[in-house]
């Protein structure tokens, strides 16, 4: 972005009011068992409209980096779950807030239609910067039911090819630490998701935060987050195994400490950023140092 806008870009997280077809019953109620979407979108205000939050964001930006240019990131729930006029409306709404250089739609595999496609290829062809984000989390179809996604590996491959071959750039949230996975899920998520074509990956640790299905199993012992030096050593077998051409959004993730039950570390950010880089250091590696290094644990290699 620096490249080639000559300054700095920031992403402003919004909150357009969305839902999801996993919580309204369409495909299901509750959504993911460890869902708050306040963990994930903490500074989106769904008190404001789009234009408000934005200058909300911006001001706070303004502040902190000097930075006047935007992308707006289409960031609660699932932000293509609308009809196709009503996501143009308020796309276009967004952009034209002073600064705003483009869009980055967090969404599901199931969520993606061809009339989504086309909108986002014609913001694409008009110079703006787009991304469309894909929540995945596992490629074990198991795991997504276990933590009711309510979509399959397959649709999640059949959606990726889609959005590829139309030139759009495509980033993949995975989750590290999901109930009933082990390191050897994750390599073959990962393997699954780079086979399938990316251009972009979002990497978290699974965090409990209140009002969850996630924190009810915690509290009677049914699940146990990931340590910090077990997340910090993943991540970086994780960065270690992904080619050089493929950004890192994002490689943790936190919560605010009035939500977040556990565990701890997962409320500081920087702590957790400076540990994975640390890592690395010790190892004197970096991304894409073993790129070609095969991981294959027998029993794993039918994901689906």
């Amino acid at each position: 972005m620096l490249r080639r806008h000559g300054e700095r870009v920031h992403k402003i997280a919004l909150d357009a009011g969305f839902t999801c077809p996993n919580r309204d019953g369409t495909k299901g109620r509750g959504g993911c068992s460890f869902c708050n979407n306040a963990s994930f979108s903490p500074d989106a205000d769904t008190r404001l409209n789009l234009a408000a939050q934005i200058a909300k964001a911006g001001l706070a930006i303004s502040r902190r980096t000097r930075a006047k240019k935007y992308i707006a990131y289409f960031q609660a729930y699932t932000n293509t779950y609308a009809k196709v006029e009503a996501l143009e409306a308020l796309y276009r709404e967004a952009l034209k807030e002073p600064g705003m250089i483009g869009i980055s739609v967090g969404t599901r595999p199931d969520c993606v239609s061809t009339d989504v496609l086309d909108l986002l290829e014609n913001f694409r062809d008009h110079g703006l910067e787009v991304w469309l984000e894909l929540g995945l989390q596992s490629a074990f179809d198991k795991t997504l039911v276990r933590v009711n996604r309510g979509h399959t590996f397959a649709e999640y491959r059949e959606t990726a090819q889609a959005v590829r071959q139309r030139g759009i750039p495509l980033c993949t949230h995975l989750i590290v630490g999901l109930p009933g996975e082990t390191e050897a899920h994750y390599h073959a998520t990962l393997d699954q998701v780079l086979e399938t074509g990316v251009d972009g990956l979002k990497l978290h640790p699974l965090h409990i935060v209140k009002h969850t299905l996630l924190a009810h199993q915690w509290r009677k012992g049914e699940y146990q987050p990931l340590g910090r030096a077990e997340y910090i050593g993943i991540a970086a077998d994780l960065i270690e195994r992904t080619p050089e051409n493929i950004i890192y959004h994002r490689v943790t993730a936190t919560a605010s400490r009035d939500i977040l039950l556990a565990p701890d570390w997962c409320a500081e950010k920087w702590n957790l950023l400076n540990g994975i880089e640390i890592e690395l250091r010790l190892r004197d590696t970096r991304q894409g140092s073993r790129a070609m290094t095969p991981f294959v644990i027998e029993g794993l290699r039918n994901v689906a």
